[in-house]
């Protein structure tokens, strides 16, 4: 590895010698569109060179050209690209560009340092640009901004609680036990997205009894990352095109670019977002009498006295209130304010952003805050050779209260479902609370008291490199080498004063995290270039990767802490935690990549692995790749009614690590009379456990109609998944109850479906629009151990199930003398969205996003709470059956789960926004102003009977859709003011 270094290192130093003096041709020109108005910022360069600059915000651009002139290349987000000859004779340019409505020359990439334009591309790359991620109604988060915009994504919001919870999942179940999360890369660094639980657990005893999942719905650590800053997304959805980054790219690659400096005068914006949040919905109140009251005192006489007589006397002092109301029913203020300065010459470009964003919750005393520094340099150090450095700093901090399920009554949910309206929760004069007599906590009391908080500083840099060391006519060899550092720090707080109603026991309890996660990886590739003949280019691409990480999770439990005390040293009893996981992956890849006639691209690599986390760490797995599109109208077919036609296929494989400790059996410390030792875990490790490996075959076609102002893509796939990873039970007699094996197999089919359309295009009037469909079907086609139950509470209550022969999402429950069937099935239907922009009246522009998730069910049990509390709103709502919905429903506890499992779907209104950009203003150095309003998911509708269908008690992992009385969802509206100087 040393000497692979050194060669780098080699070859790098003599692509940075100067060159030879050449002679000299300045060129200049100005870009507009096809109105004739400017286009600023567009890309010009030469070919084969990192030669470039940009247009200001007149069109225009300067440059100067070595020798006696080259090939421009001259771009633009939006529109159709042009390449130019330029000599002396003709060095003043007029470019007018083509708006390019089906993204036909977007660039795509297609290995881990080189790329194609769209219109040869071989796979269903869904792209999300700046415009259409923050454009219009920004959302909290960066995962949360993605919701509801990519094909083929299953994206569910966990929870509503302040600082994100978003669980996404391409193309299908790609792992059980293993990751299911895709792989996120920001300018060639790989991101660390864990969800790190603060020990809540601890107090709600929500695991007990119940799945071993995680249940305390932390944030991604994706969310850290500011959407604003973000120039462009591409998601690799599936194996076939994200093979090239071979194990870690099972359940895709989202790939993150930032925005950068381009040449030109100084840009200066500012911008300022002031809005509101509210809950989505209230469920409302069980409408309470004399009698009602009274039935929550059961059979006993004196208590059912009690319970009238508190009825009575609260509705004789007007003292009936709405809990839900008063924990959920905050508006909160929102804030976020940036600033951003960015340009550059022709050598060095940069890009430097400030901002910070605050925004309160829905619940008293929660909230989020988001601070940070970004600063993009990029340096030509001469034609041939440019450096690129990326550098953020982010601090966070969420309150997300303590929500969720839990098996105390302590959460707000869980004790509001058994609380009757009329009972007093508030504090008197003194501030002591009542005791809740319904339930194990008083949500009043710990709403106010109870601390739950996510704080994280975090500090991510990148380089990258791009150096040409050989270049003729025919000819361009370049270096490429990208990587960096990911590190944060995370500290979790979850403080229970004594003085709580639950901490009687405990008298008091106070859980800190602290973690430190440390990500570093790099990138060295050798990329040639050759035009074997004007009708023949072949590609050819090398290079070695390395990623290690470190992460150090430390949880300390102190109970019995000392009244007003918050350190954890202040306290009777302390129990430590820690969690440290090290890794080390290296892959070599090499690809190929041939372009004949500019029609045909044939596209063939493969990546070899090797990782610390795999039962043998020296064995290199292997993960090929293959591609092949055909644009026909660039080959055999001239006119007609298609302005782009093309048929593409595309095969890969790649994989997913073993989940950390598998092929380990854990030592567990015991302690008895003070002699400290170990105990074997119950859990055996297997030595032999191998990478879960995804084969995807993807085939589609696109096409163009009416001058591309009408464009089709469509995608069919066959995903498969080998060798995933279950924990099986095993005989007793062998000390252990269960084991890490490699189980069987599962497979994904789906179909993607979008169509992009211009259906007006004057000077006043532009309307584009985008209607998008896609559905998954999963099964599982070999399973060597017995169907394992998994993910929920039970059969009882409904649950997940693995199943050879059945989807790998179905959810199974008791019914009656049918026995164990199936209920539903987390897996949607199909889902579609449809995406405008009007722009109007030379200055508007109205943005909306519908969202259409068509069936797909969820274990809906915060109904079941309330039921069996007695305080749904339709408890006493006499049903078909003639009796009351309420206890009918609480009736059928082991009769049957299908009460439970309830469709989920839904059509939302994600975002809309309108804005207004002033014409041009009376002072120079204002270039321009531009207001607007927008609104995030203000219209939902859904046969659905709690907050939100979208909803996963167990977070990000494999069983999503489940309901356990979550922090709800909120709608926002937000005023935009965006100045240019």
């Amino acid at each position: 590895m040393r000497q692979m270094l050194k060669q780098a290192l080699l070859v790098f130093m003599i692509a940075s010698l100067p060159t030879l003096l050449w002679a000299q041709v300045p060129v200049s020109g100005t870009v507009t569109d096809g109105t004739g108005k400017p286009v600023p910022g567009a890309s010009v360069r030469l070919r084969n060179s990192n030669l470039g600059t940009s247009s200001d915000a007149n069109g225009k651009f300067t440059l100067t050209l070595p020798g006696n002139g080259g090939t421009l290349e001259i771009s633009a987000v939006s529109f159709k690209s042009q390449t130019i000859s330029v000599t002396a004779a003709n060095a003043t340019l007029s470019v007018q560009l083509t708006e390019d409505v089906g993204k036909l020359d977007e660039v795509i990439v297609t290995g881990l340092a080189t790329s194609v334009k769209r219109k040869n591309l071989a796979n269903a790359v869904a792209t999300i640009s700046s415009k259409d991620l923050t454009g219009g109604a920004p959302a909290q988060t960066l995962d949360a901004a993605m919701n509801g915009k990519v094909t083929g994504a299953y994206i569910n919001a966990n929870s509503g609680a302040p600082g994100g919870g978003i669980s996404i999942k391409l193309r299908g179940v790609t792992s059980v036990f293993g990751n299911t999360q895709p792989l996120y890369v920001i300018d060639g660094v790989f991101i660390d997205n864990s969800s790190t639980p603060a020990g809540l657990n601890s107090v709600t005893g929500a695991a007990r009894g119940g799945s071993s999942s995680n249940q305390d719905n932390p944030s991604s650590r994706i969310a850290d990352i500011r959407a604003e800053d973000i120039e462009n997304i591409e998601i690799l959805k599936g194996a076939s095109a994200a093979a090239i980054y071979g194990s870690k790219a099972a359940a895709g690659v989202v790939l993150i670019t930032t925005k950068r400096g381009k040449a030109g005068q100084t840009k200066v914006s500012f911008a300022q977002d002031l809005g509101f949040v509210k809950i989505r919905k209230l469920l409302g109140n069980r409408t309470w009498t004399a009698e009602r009251a009274e039935e929550l005192g059961g059979n006993d006489a004196p208590t059912r006295a009690a319970r009238r007589q508190e009825f009575l006397d609260a509705q004789a002092a007007g003292k009936i209130y709405d809990y839900e109301k008063e924990m959920y029913g905050q508006t909160g203020f929102t804030r976020n304010s940036s600033i951003s300065v960015s340009g550059g010459g022709e050598k060095t470009s940069f890009f430097f952003s400030a901002f910070q964003k605050d925004e309160e919750g829905i619940v008293k005393r929660t909230g989020y805050r988001n601070s940070g520094l970004r600063l993009n340099v990029d340096h030509r150090l001469n034609d041939n050779v440019k450096i690129g450095v990326s550098a953020n700093y982010i601090n966070s901090s969420a309150d997300r209260a303590l929500t969720n399920n839990d098996n105390n009554s302590v959460t707000f949910g869980v004790a509001l479902s058994s609380t009757p309206s009329f009972t007093e929760l508030h504090p008197d004069a003194l501030g002591n609370y009542p005791r809740n007599k319904y339930s194990a906590s008083n949500p009043i009391q710990s709403r106010d008291l109870v601390t739950n908080n996510e704080a994280v500083d975090r500090f991510v840099t990148g380089i990258n490199v791009d150096a040409i060391f050989q270049k003729s006519t025919n000819s361009t060899t370049r270096f490429i080498g990208r990587g960096g550092i990911d590190f944060y720090s995370l500290k979790t707080t979850a403080l229970f004063p004594n003085s709580l109603q639950f901490q009687q026991v405990n008298q008091g309890t106070n859980v800190q995290g602290l973690t430190r996660s440390l990500n570093a990886n790099y990138i060295l590739s050798l990329v040639n270039n050759l035009a074997a003949s004007p009708n023949l280019n072949f590609t050819t691409s090398a290079g070695i990767t390395q990623e290690q990480g470190d992460y150090n999770n430390l949880l300390n439990v102190a109970t019995k802490i000392v009244a007003g005390q918050t350190n954890v040293d202040q306290a009777s009893a302390l129990t430590a935690n820690q969690l440290r996981n090290k890794y080390q992956d290296n892959g070599i890849f090499v690809q190929e990549e041939v372009g004949i006639i500019d029609a045909i691209t044939l596209t063939a690599g493969v990546r070899f692995d090797k990782s610390t986390n795999n039962g043998d760490p020296n064995k290199y797995y292997a993960y090929p790749k293959a591609a092949f599109s055909w644009n026909l109208t660039n080959s055999i077919l001239d006119g007609g009614p298609f302005s782009n036609l093309k048929i593409r296929a595309a095969y890969g494989q790649a994989g997913n690590f073993p989940a950390f400790g598998s092929k380990f059996t854990l030592m567990n410390i015991f302690n008895i009379d003070a002699t400290t030792g170990l105990l074997v875990s119950t859990l055996r490790g297997s030595p032999d456990i191998a990478p879960e490996r995804t084969s995807e075959l993807e085939a589609g076609v696109d096409f163009s109609l009416l001058n591309s102002r009408l464009n089709f893509e469509v995608t069919v796939y066959d995903k498969r998944i080998k060798d995933f990873l279950l924990q099986r039970p095993v005989a007793g007699s062998t000390g252990f109850s269960t084991e890490w094996v490699n189980a069987g197999n599962l497979r994904n089919r789906g179909l993607e479906v979008s169509v992009n359309a211009q259906p007006v295009a004057t000077k006043s009037v532009r309307w584009n629009t985008t209607l998008n469909f896609w559905l998954n079907r999963s099964k599982v086609t070999q399973l060597d151990v017995a169907p394992v139950v998994l993910g929920a509470f039970g059969n009882t209550l409904g649950n997940f199930k693995i199943e050879e022969g059945q989807s790998a999402t179905q959810i199974v429950g008791i019914d009656g003398t049918n026995g164990v069937i199936k209920l539903g099935d987390a897996e949607p239907r199909f889902q579609m969205n449809w995406f405008n922009e009007l722009n109007f009246l030379n200055g508007f522009s109205l943005r909306w996003l519908f969202h259409w998730k068509h069936k797909g069910d969820v274990i809906n049990l915060s109904q079941l709470l309330t039921d069996l509390g007695s305080t749904t709103p339709d408890y006493d709502d006499i049903g078909a059956d003639g009796k009351a919905k309420g206890p009918a429903r609480a009736a059928l506890v082991g009769v049957t789960a299908r009460p439970f499992v309830q469709e989920a779907g839904y059509l939302r209104l994600r975002e809309v926004a309108l804005y207004y950009t002033l014409p041009k203003m009376p002072i120079d150095f204002i270039k321009s102003v531009r207001v607007g309003v927008s609104a995030n998911n203000y219209f939902t509708s859904t046969k659905y009977s709690n907050y939100d269908p979208e909803v996963s008690n167990f977070g990000t992992g494999f069983s999503t859709g489940v309901d356990v009385m979550p922090f709800p969802a909120s709608k926002r509206a937000t005023f935009h003011l965006l100045v240019d100087f």
